[in-house]
């Protein structure tokens, strides 16, 4: 299975924290490290120090999403959230995040494994791509 993980967090957030809810959303879906694939969030979060730290300390790739794109993913997000939308543009973030980038690497297919998970200041979701879709 490959997974993306969609991250989200508040202004100043530790790499330490996002990580921990990372593995945190990685165990309860039965999954590994070595599934994920690459990590995604809103172009909003591009200058936060805590995803770039653990963007480089898992050795992913990091993507920043435009907003508009996490935007249109509205539809499939589990809680979508006034607050968030006034702050950073969209509903959601880690969920649309995961989606989007999940569906780009992959040619459309892919879909939420784990939804928006919350830790203090972080939000973490997993997309998996189907089996099927991983064969060239």
């Amino acid at each position: 299975m490959k997974l993306v993980a969609g991250l989200g967090c508040r202004r100043g957030c530790p790499a330490d924290e996002l990580q921990g809810l990372l593995l945190q959303c990685l165990a309860e879906a039965g999954a590994s490290l070595d599934e994920l694939v690459a990590l995604a969030s809103s172009e909003v979060k591009a200058a936060e120090p805590g995803l770039s730290a653990l963007a480089e300390r898992l050795g992913l790739s990091l993507y920043f999403l435009p907003v508009d794109m996490l935007a249109a993913r509205e539809a499939c997000l589990s809680r979508p959230s006034e607050r968030v939308q006034e702050a950073v543009g969209s509903p959601g973030v880690a969920e649309a995040a995961a989606l989007a980038q999940a569906e780009a690497l992959f040619d459309g297919h892919a879909s939420l494994l784990i939804d928006k998970r919350r830790s203090a200041s972080a939000t973490c979701a997993l997309a998996c791509i189907p089996q099927e879709a991983e064969q060239p």
